[in-house]
């Protein structure tokens, strides 16, 4: 079987999220065309801002969009270290403002509690038209991170959604996070990365060299990927 892989390189993030933007505005488009809603993963951390502002401008039906996250911390959604908080900040608003959300903090449930009543809802989003996803410079996607508690079920189980404690990560160490099966199966995955770390690391992975959760996603051969890079981000 042939790579679906697609690469894209830009001289800066400016360029790359305007031209990723209207790569997603047109897929979600697209998706429109076939089925009465169509869904859309984003990531978190702090590469995507630049991106969400140029695609909460993009000219689409987004009531008949529904947006959610690619993971979450365990922190409230209004704490600046919550995915949602950047979502919201940074994607829903001007046009995008009319697009659907689904949280995946509700007050008073348990991080236990919470991904039950997540699998229904992503369920319902499931396969996702797009789903764009960050890379960490130790190989992770989402919340896929190697070596945290609850990692082989978020790679190997058959769930949408997983709990994974990672001791030392950036921001909160307990998180949710979409599982390897619910990402796999999306219909299009973006990748954004930035910088000449990040970049050694999908190389490597396109060889089959470095952590799980990139090399799977970069050497399967049923989902288009299309990855993106520019050197730096903005500052």
């Amino acid at each position: 079987m042939t790579s679906r892989i697609e690469t894209r390189v830009y001289p800066d993030m400016a360029t790359l999220s305007a031209a990723v933007a209207r790569t997603v505005a047109g897929d979600l488009s697209s998706a429109l065309g076939e089925r009465a809603r169509a869904s859309l993963v984003v990531p978190g951390g702090t590469t995507p801002g630049p991106f969400f502002d140029e695609l909460s401008r993009q000219s689409l039906d987004w009531p008949r969009v529904t947006v959610t996250v690619s993971d979450e911390r365990w922190v409230g959604a209004d704490d600046s270290a919550s995915n949602e908080y950047l979502v919201r900040s940074r994607l829903l608003k001007d046009r995008a403002a009319r697009a659907g959300f689904v949280s995946w903090r509700t007050a008073g449930e348990t991080r236990e509690a919470a991904s039950r009543t997540l699998e229904s809802k992503i369920a319902a989003l499931w396969p996702f038209d797009v789903c764009v996803l960050g890379l960490g410079a130790d190989g992770h996607i989402a919340s896929l991170i190697p070596g945290a508690e609850g990692f082989n079920n978020a790679m190997h189980g058959e769930g949408l959604v997983a709990p994974v404690t990672a001791s030392g990560a950036a921001g909160a160490a307990e998180r949710l996070t979409l599982t390897w099966r619910a990402i796999e199966r999306s219909r299009r995955i973006v990748v954004i990365t930035t910088g000449a770390a990040k970049r050694a690391v999908f190389e490597a992975a396109m060889k089959g060299d470095g952590a799980q959760p990139v090399v799977a996603l970069l050497t399967q051969t049923e989902t288009p990927v299309l990855a993106c890079w520019c050197p730096e981000p903005l500052p």
